[in-house]
């Protein structure tokens, strides 16, 4: 098992971001996505992996996109695309505090 002994040396923990959000916090509020993970939890619980798998979709997805905020950048990323294609056209003109 020398892959865990790695682990041991190197002194990281792999494990630890799957229990970063159920920690307690130092001034107890709750982490960002703590919701979403308790409705996961909730809904995940005693039903098995495959179930949960279809049946906690949602959660899923929710909690999912509050940790990683892939819809969120692909939006934004969508907006900016757009905002540059309106200045190349000259339909639109960015105020001078913006940064390009």
């Amino acid at each position: 098992m020398p892959f865990l002994e790695l682990q041991k040396q190197l002194g990281i923990n792999v494990d630890q971001w799957n229990i970063n959000l159920s920690s307690k916090q130092p001034y107890h509020h709750a982490p960002k996505c703590h919701v979403f993970e308790k409705q996961w939890l909730e809904c995940s619980d005693g039903i098995g992996e495959i179930r949960a798998k279809e049946e906690c979709r949602l959660e899923r997805e929710d909690l999912e996109e509050c940790m990683l905020m892939l819809k969120m950048f692909k939006r934004l990323n969508t907006i900016n695309e757009h905002k540059r294609k309106l200045i190349k056209e000259g339909k639109y003109t960015p105020p001078e505090h913006h940064h390009q």
